[in-house]
């Protein structure tokens, strides 16, 4: 008997029932059911996504197929066969390169009832509950300059449009090699009060407008943008939800964020790419919460939106500060569009993280639904 013929059999040995298999399908997170030689026998869709395989493929493979080798995983289950109960571990690292960086999960594991040698493993990624508390640092990175782009404003760019205007001046009265000096002058100046501008966006705390906005169309929007000037090198791709649901935004601003991923994403690919592909795509994905900063009211934040790029990938030493002012990976950066990027998100009461492995870097987004008057969250 060959050993997929073996896996068939077994499969159907263990086969579920429907009604549980639906249960399954609903949970946020990855589950499977690991039989004999560690073959998979199911798994949920969370898995399909976690593993970036469909259920057919996964069944076709063993556990050893899909995690690190020596995992701690294929003990834990061992474990749970010897000893006939559950078993959990906790930060176990499923780091590699096809599933991408910071795999962390907190696996649960138990026999599976009336099954002999058969075992249901959960996985909880801690990535999540971390990339949320990492956005509230992202958010008070942003913040804390906010007084700085104030003072920036009043106390640099008045001086320099007098030094601007004396250098104008003394044009008239020098020669022509000196007023290399002044055009100079003129140009750094002009340079640093962009430089301010840029900052001083950071201490505009008004309220903004909010509506109901098809992030499909801003989407199509930023990428007629693109096309039409810094990406015109590069191939995209769309992988769209067409059921998602408004989103709760400003158009506007959701604009200058994903024009600011998609810029960045053809910059990292480079205009010398024969392959350069940016891939925008939007989901739905139910079942992450965060709290409210000041309020013990948690909100769904369910929309997807990702921007992904086949560039050479975010340096690792810079991935946990990408969204910090002043951090860039660009000779010329400033290193603010990022961290304007987080607050803007922030202040859309949404999360925005980076993951990133060479040729797979992906800004994700998630944001809440747009909310009808007397809706509840």
């Amino acid at each position: 008997m060959t050993l997929v013929e073996k896996r068939i059999r077994e499969q159907a040995r263990y086969m579920l029932d429907p009604l549980e298999l639906q249960a399954l399908n609903v949970l946020p997170m990855p589950v499977l059911v690991v039989g004999d030689e560690h073959g998979i026998l199911y798994a949920n869709m969370a898995a399909e996504d976690f593993f970036q395989s469909s259920v057919a493929l996964l069944k076709r493979q063993s556990l050893d197929d899909l995690i690190p080798f020596g995992s701690p995983v294929l003990a834990l289950v061992e474990e749970v066969n010897r000893r006939g109960a559950s078993v959990s571990e906790y930060r176990l690292d499923l780091s590699s390169p096809r599933l991408g960086v910071e795999r962390i999960v907190d696996v649960f594991a138990s026999p599976l009832p009336g099954q002999h040698d058969a075992v249901v493993l959960m996985l909880q990624e801690r990535t999540i509950a971390e990339k949320m508390d990492r956005q509230l640092t992202h958010r008070g990175a942003a913040r804390s300059i906010t007084a700085l782009g104030a003072m920036l404003a009043h106390e640099i760019k008045n001086p320099l449009s007098g030094i601007r205007g004396a250098a104008q001046l003394l044009e008239g009265s020098i020669s022509d090699a000196d007023r290399m000096l002044t055009q100079l002058i003129c140009d750094e100046t002009d340079r640093i009060v962009k430089l301010v501008e840029r900052v001083e966006l950071f201490g505009d705390e008004r309220p903004s407008e909010r509506d109901a906005v098809n992030v499909h169309d801003v989407l199509d929007h930023v990428k007629r943008l693109a096309q039409s000037g810094f990406a015109r090198h590069i191939r995209f791709s769309e992988i769209y939800d067409p059921s998602l649901p408004p989103v709760a935004g400003n158009r506007d601003q959701l604009v200058q964020v994903l024009l600011n991923l998609v810029k960045n994403a053809a910059e990292a690919v480079g205009e010398q790419a024969i392959d350069g592909e940016i891939t925008l795509s939007t989901a739905y994905r139910p079942g992450i919460r965060m709290q409210v900063p000041g309020s013990q009211d948690r909100i769904a934040l369910p929309l997807e939106i990702v921007v992904r790029d086949n560039g050479p990938g975010v340096p690792p030493d810079l991935l946990q500060h990408l969204f910090d002012p002043f951090v860039t990976t660009k000779a010329q950066g400033s290193g603010l569009g990022l961290a304007l990027v987080a607050k803007v998100i922030g202040d859309h009461g949404g999360i925005v993280e980076c993951e990133s492995v060479p040729r797979r870097t992906s800004f994700r987004i998630l944001l809440p639904l747009h909310q009808r008057q007397g809706q509840a969250t």
